[in-house]
């Protein structure tokens, strides 16, 4: 594995500058991969050691790699030592390299390759509540939530992958005003019958009609009011309505969870803080945070000054929370409840600043874990549309994939003959969505296109699937073989180097996307592993080979196979065994 390699490269380095193994470590990392000529495996900047005290901080920069590679000695680990553009480059033996990095895929201990790494040794694992999706009930599931909920769900994934035990809650918008239009809806437009047959659409339906008449109607307007007065005092007949709308949501949703692959331990929400608002108020009264605008309204001081340049309001005129306020005994009530050591909110970056307030307003109340608070926040998908038009809600775009990916699978020559085309058609549409989704910066807006994001030649998650798909066809069709002993000195050809030498970097790709929260890192890292792969297909035959040779190629197969899986999954993508 890689981590056998940096340790055997640090000790080279240790001996020979008298420093600990262990400063140098982290400073290795696997040289990427050229096109133009076979590179080598790890490389090292020594402005690095520069960085750390190693080496002199004075003098010419140049001279002194290149007097450090001069010192360095070939060895039966490391073939060859050089310098090219301030790099030191150490290029592996061949058979070790192969044998050390396929090992696991021999054992069974596939699943873990990549997760062991003395990487990892630095990062404080704990309990990590991430919150994510977090839809509004009584209303079909918005095309809007998919970024929350696929982003939120590769963090929840990354995080436990790595030993953490993560608590994924879904924090349901389930209290405000617009329950007390839609329970004063109901009572004029609702019917009990349509909300057996397609609840959702017809909560949607009422809330549409009962907007419509509020427009003009202040007999309505007077109505919601009274009735999320009934629900702010808890009235059984109130209560019981907004119980049923509740319970009928998360029903509905789950059903779009399960296509997504995605589950949640905590269904929370507004409504479980309502009460905990005025402990909230009173804390803020108590440290004298609380100010009273000249509207009337409370507010807290943020401002550096104290001159209420900076103000966040956290109660309206007429003494009632906002949804900040709600966030803050949210927070403070989990941390005592699930005494995370982390805390992940995933929302768009539109939420930038109420994310900010809240982690102030909580530093400043004297939680100090408030530093342990994230917002990952993305940008917007533009041009989302189905056949039909603008979309509305996230099933619809689940339904389009599907149905586009089934006709692209029934107009191709190479889709084997399935069991369940429909189920097929699904995961690799959703995956579709998925990568397209993550291969940028999270933060930036993004062009949707059906075309480019089906495509099963491109940087896709068609693309991801089909490599899958292929390799788990190789492995059927010679099954047994790839857990046999194998001969490392059959993998010199320059394809099956190639993918020695990008699994070196996997565990590099996770802890890059464990700091930053970028599924980008892993994304890129499996398109190109599948690129490779595609080549060494093409140039490395199994069937006709010689026995040891077919047997080693397995191997290697079978390990990009495993880590290919293993990413995905990460993702949040279901690998397929065939299409």
């Amino acid at each position: 594995m890689a981590c056998f390699f940096r340790r055997k490269i640090a000790a080279k380095l240790a001996k020979t500058l008298q420093q600990s193994e262990d400063v140098f470590v982290p400073a290795l990392t696997a040289a990427p991969v050229l096109k133009k000529h076979q590179s080598a495996d790890f490389r090292m900047s020594p402005e690095t050691l520069r960085i750390n005290g190693i080496l002199p901080s004075s003098g010419d920069l140049q001279l002194q790699t290149e007097k450090l590679a001069a010192q360095l000695k070939p060895d039966s680990v490391v073939e060859e030592i050089s310098v090219r553009q301030g790099w030191i480059y150490f290029k592996l033996n061949r058979s070790l390299l192969a044998e050390k990095l396929l090992e696991p895929f021999g054992k069974g201990e596939n699943d873990n390759f990549g997760l062991n790494s003395e990487f990892f040794e630095t990062l404080k694992r704990g309990t990590i509540l991430v919150e994510f999706s977090s839809p509004n009930i009584a209303k079909k599931f918005h095309a809007g939530h998919l970024r929350s909920t696929i982003i939120g769900n590769f963090i929840a994934n990354l995080k436990q992958s790595l030993g953490n035990n993560v608590i994924r809650m879904n924090y349901l918008g389930d209290w405000g005003m617009q329950f007390g239009l839609l329970g004063a809806g109901f009572s004029r437009f609702g019917c009990t019958e349509k909300l057996k047959e397609n609840p959702l659409q017809h909560l949607f339906e009422v809330y549409v009609q009962v907007n419509k008449e509020a427009e003009h109607s202040e007999d309505i307007k007077l109505a919601a009011r009274d009735f999320f007065r009934q629900l702010e005092q808890h009235e059984n007949q109130a209560m019981s309505l907004w119980q049923q709308f509740r319970e009928i949501t998360v029903k509905e949703y789950q059903h779009v969870y399960k296509r997504l692959g995605i589950h949640f331990d905590v269904f929370s929400g507004e409504s479980f803080h309502q009460a905990q608002t005025q402990e909230v108020v009173r804390e803020l009264q108590s440290r004298g945070l609380l100010k009273t605008s000249e509207k009337g309204t409370g507010v807290v001081d943020l401002s550096p000054n104290g001159d209420m340049s900076n103000i966040c309001t956290v109660l309206r005129s007429d003494g009632t929370a906002l949804y900040i306020t709600r966030d803050i005994a949210a927070a403070i009530s989990r941390k005592e409840k699930y005494r995370f050591d982390d805390m992940i909110y995933v929302t768009d970056k539109s939420q930038e600043n109420h994310f900010n307030q809240l982690f102030q307003i909580l530093r400043t109340m004297g939680n100090s874990w408030a530093e342990r608070c994230r917002h990952v926040s993305f940008g917007l998908v533009q041009g989302m549309k189905t056949r039909t038009g603008e979309v509305v809600f996230l099933e619809d775009v689940l339904d389009e994939a599907r149905a586009r990916m089934l006709h692209n699978m029934n107009q191709s020559n190479t889709t084997k003959e399935l069991d369940n085309p429909d189920d097929t058609a699904e995961k690799v549409g959703i995956s579709a969505l998925i990568v397209q989704d993550f291969k940028g910066p999270l933060q930036s807006d993004y062009k949707f296109d059906w075309d480019l994001m089906l495509q099963a030649q491109g940087d896709t998650g068609v693309f991801l699937q089909y490599t899958h798909a292929r390799l788990c066809s190789l492995m059927q069709r010679n099954e047994g073989m790839e857990a046999a002993a194998f001969n490392p000195s059959c993998l010199c050809e320059r394809t099956g180097v190639d993918i020695l030498q990008h699994l070196l970097r996997y565990d590099e790709v996770l802890y890059q996307s464990d700091q930053d929260l970028q599924p980008k890192h892993l994304v890129s890292f499996l398109l190109k592993l599948s690129r490779f792969v595609a080549s060494a297909h093409r140039e490395l035959p199994v069937k006709g080979s010689p026995p040891d040779v077919a047997q080693a190629r397995l191997r290697l197969f079978s390990a990009a196979r495993s880590v290919l899986a293993s990413g995905m999954r990460i993702l949040g993508i279901t690998p397929v065994q065939k299409m």
